[in-house]
């Protein structure tokens, strides 16, 4: 995918998991990656290959759930590279809530709103921002592009039992504000594609399934056994996706919910 030569793409989420992923796969294909994070720059040093495409990287630091934050960068971003070809939404509020010593504190019935209004804020406000602060710009353009980062879970609800551990406990539970909020993406991105689409501005989204992290055998176990393909994601699943929607080749799709989670969704 060749066209994505030049192009300045805005990363949200840049230093997680996926996010430098994302940030290694484009900047090898020599697009102009901005990252936005509100992490440490000396998390770029993980990045593979780093030294080769470092010229293709550059780092905010930004809390994007702040509007004056996002409107400092955006001025920046327009005084150093004049314009914004493709936004991909993928910050997100971790599943930190629900990794405590007791499994209950993450139940539904137990869950409370400031737990809630984090996941909601993270995931889904700064979406919200991030497409209006950089939009407003992006509209001004003959042709760019969002990618708002789903899940899976926006789709179905999660099955607590791939929680459950060897001795029959249950580790935790998925929370409630976390696929609330993908479910939320969703249809956020479907409205904003049906608003600017005669603009000139495509909008997706992607909801990948579970990515292989480090996670527990028996989770992995428990996870891959829902998957028609019998195994978790790993980012290279997902930023191939990823690509395909940052280049010109995918220039008459726009509204969509891409699905990449190994048939997890198909039965």
């Amino acid at each position: 995918m060749n066209n994505l030569n030049k192009k300045i793409i805005i990363l949200t989420g840049a230093l997680g998991l996926l996010g430098k992923s994302i940030a290694e796969s484009l900047a090898k294909n020599h697009a102009k990656v901005l990252m936005l994070d509100i992490k440490n720059r000396n998390e770029i040093k993980k990045i593979k290959d780093l030294e080769n495409i470092k010229k293709n990287l550059f780092y905010f630091k930004c809390d994007v759930t702040k509007i004056n934050h996002l409107k400092k960068i955006e001025k920046k971003i327009y005084h150093n590279f004049n314009r914004i070809d493709v936004l991909i939404n993928a910050a997100a509020v971790t599943d930190a809530v629900e990794n405590r010593p007791n499994p209950k504190l993450s139940m539904f019935e137990n869950f409370s709103l400031k737990d809630w209004n984090k996941s909601i804020v993270g995931n889904l406000n700064s979406m919200f921002l991030c497409s209006q602060i950089f939009g407003k710009r992006m509209l001004k353009q003959e042709k760019s592009s969002i990618i708002n980062i789903a899940s899976t879970y926006g789709i179905v609800g999660p099955d607590q039992k791939i929680y459950i551990n060897r001795n029959s406990k249950q580790t935790f539970y998925k929370n409630p504000a976390y696929p609330t909020s993908k479910g939320a993406v969703i249809s956020f991105t479907k409205y904003l594609a049906a608003y600017w689409g005669k603009r000139g501005v495509r909008v997706n989204s992607i909801s990948p399934g579970g990515i292989e992290n480090k996670q527990s055998k028996e989770f992995i176990k428990n996870y891959s056994s829902k998957t028609l393909l019998g195994r978790m994601a790993n980012t290279s699943d997902i930023v191939g996706v990823i690509k395909f929607l940052c280049s010109d080749e995918s220039s008459y799709i726009t509204g969509s919910n891409i699905v990449v989670d190994g048939g997890w969704t198909t039965i």
